[in-house]
Order: structure tokens, then sequence, then C-alpha cells
């Protein structure tokens, strides 16, 4: 079982001392050439005067933004540190067993993907950015992450939809990936989905016994502890959906 993650808008800044990224220590190292060209082009974009407009960023933030002009020096942490907010909270990341956290993974916009163990800067950059110099991330990526993703078992995707266009699992591996999607009284929520999701997530991470091994197992194990429905593919070679009540 795979867990796949959005990252969160909020991130922790970071330690003030310590070591800075080391790109080639990340896992997935074959994306270590793609993270050199997005991360230079994030730096020199976000000293620019009219940086907060090219990233979609309120002008409130501007002094996130230009905190990524030191990305490269500033001294890194634990990605399951670095990511905050709804979804994160209810995970709760850095108390997971070592064994649960190798099967979570966070999609970004800067790194292509990480695993909770990579560390890394908070940084100040979403998917849905054309970045100056690379285009659309999730264009650049999704050639890039095809090429390195090849998850087994049952794929448990939480992403929002920015993300998941980064990533589309092939024919093969959609037939074991499993999209969760948040109802309250039979509406799709938003706010409430993050917290709703990190649940799920943390209970299919925690729980007793076997790892699902099927989408219909992964409705059992999520039915353990939500109100839970299965949805089949909607096409041929589409993914399935979960529909779980919000938390």
């Amino acid at each position: 079982m795979l867990v796949l993650l959005p990252p969160s808008e909020t991130k922790w800044a970071g330690p003030r001392r310590g070591t800075p990224v080391r790109l080639d220590a990340l896992s997935h190292p074959a994306l270590t050439q793609a993270r050199e060209q997005v991360l230079d082009a994030l730096v020199e974009v976000s000293a620019r005067p009219d940086a907060p407009q090219l990233l979609g960023a309120g002008a409130s933030l501007a002094d996130v933004v230009a905190a990524n002009t030191t990305l490269r020096t500033r001294p890194a942490a634990k990605a399951s540190q670095v990511y905050t907010g709804v979804l994160y909270d209810a995970l709760d990341l850095p108390t997971l067993p070592a064994a649960a956290a190798r099967r979570v993974l966070v999609f970004s916009a800067l790194w292509g993907v990480l695993q909770p163990r990579d560390r890394v800067p908070g940084y100040r950059l979403s998917m849905g950015t054309a970045l100056p110099g690379v285009g659309p991330l999730a264009g650049f990526w999704k050639p890039r992450l095809s090429e390195v993703l090849s998850p087994a078992g049952v794929v448990v995707d939480c992403r929002s939809s920015a993300y998941a266009a980064a990533w589309v699992p092939d024919a093969a591996t959609a037939e074991r990936t499993v999209g969760v999607r948040v109802l309250s009284g039979g509406a799709v929520v938003s706010h409430a989905a993050k917290h709703t999701r990190g649940l799920v997530a943390r209970h299919l991470l925690t729980r007793a016994g076997r790892l699902p091994r099927t989408p219909g197992a992964l409705l059992d194990a999520v039915g353990e502890a939500f109100d839970a429905k299965l949805l089949e593919p909607a096409r041929r070679g589409g993914s399935w959906t979960l529909e779980v009540e919000a938390a």
C-alpha cells in the first residue's frame, strides 16, 4: 500500500541551525536534475519585485516568497516536520512508525515527490504555477514522475486535483488506485476533506492486521472507522473512488 499526499500550503520554515538541503541525498535520485532546474528557476524568480504575483501569492506573503532565495543555504528539516496544516495535523506524520512512514509519498511542485524522511527547507510554490524558464509545473513533472513511479499494491490517492495532474497512473496501476473523496450529507466538502483524509491515512497506516491488497479490501479497512462507499471506475482504465463521510 502507498498513500499519496498533496503538500500543505503552510510550511515550517525550518530550524535556525543545521545542514542545507542536499539534492543528491533525496529519495528518487533520478529526479535530481529536474529538481535542480526548478530550484534554480524558483530562486531566480523569487528575487524579482513581481515575484508574489508570478507565484500566485498575495502581498501578505511577500516575506515568505523572498525566503525562497535562501533555499540552497537555509537549514533543512525532515519533510514530516516541514509540511503542516489541517491534513498533516490529522495525520500526525512525525509520530508514524518508520515502516508506516515509508508508505507515504508527498507530491511537491518544487521537489516532484518526497518521502517523509527527506530533508528540505520550507518553500512557497504551488503546482498550479507556470514558472519562468520551466513552464506549467504539473506538465513539467508529469513525464518525469511517470518514469520513476511504479507503485506496487493498493495506491490510496489523497491528492488535490492540481497535484493529481502531475502523475496519472497507467491503466494497470489505476486498477488498484483509489481516490479519496470526502462528503458531508451527500455533498462534497473542501476544508473538512483535508482533516478527514488525514484521519483516513492515519488509520490505514497504523491499524493492526494485514495491509489491504485490493480496492475492496481497502474499503473494508477504512470501514472499520469511517462510513465509506467504494465506487467503480467511471471509465475503462480509470481509478476507483472511495467516498468517505466527513469526520
